[in-house]
């Protein structure tokens, strides 16, 4: 099992692709993993991947993906969302938030967009935003005196 060899370079090439170093320019991956407990405040400004459980405020300038085994309780601002374990607070996606089939999500959504999988549980108040120009958005808020009377 040790004196293989194989598994020497299979061990080594996982690491590197783990621990290679990444420039400003490539993708990065933060990653909180299962069995991992973190409170407080977590700001990264590329991808983040939680398997464990978070208790606090995240604020990530890309994408924050809660993988099936994670938890988070509390509070999310981030550009994109992928959701396949349980989520309770406050969520505020500028993007698209992606409800997956395992997920459960309670609390406060704000997003862009938003797919929810069939098994998905969303028992939220959510806002979905609108990054129309302001003419449009303000004849569409407009109610005319006829449906006015007839409310």
């Amino acid at each position: 099992m040790f004196g293989n060899n194989n598994n020497k370079q299979d061990a080594a090439k996982a690491r590197n692709a783990v621990a290679a170093p990444t420039t400003g320019s490539g993708p990065s991956l933060n990653s909180i993993v299962q069995g991992s407990s973190v409170e407080g405040t977590f700001k990264a400004q590329s991808d983040l991947r939680i398997d464990g459980s978070v208790k606090g405020k995240i604020y990530c300038d890309a994408k924050v993906i809660i993988g099936p085994s994670g938890v988070v309780e509390g509070e999310i601002r981030c550009q994109n969302a992928v959701v396949e374990g349980k989520f309770d607070g406050l969520l505020e996606v500028k993007e698209l938030l992606n409800v997956r089939e395992s997920a459960v999500i309670n609390g406060d959504v704000s997003t862009g967009k938003l797919i929810v999988q069939p098994g998905g549980v969303f028992n939220v108040v959510c806002k979905m935003t609108n990054d129309a120009p302001a003419a449009v958005k303000a004849s569409s808020n407009h109610v005319s005196p006829a449906v006015a009377k007839a409310g």
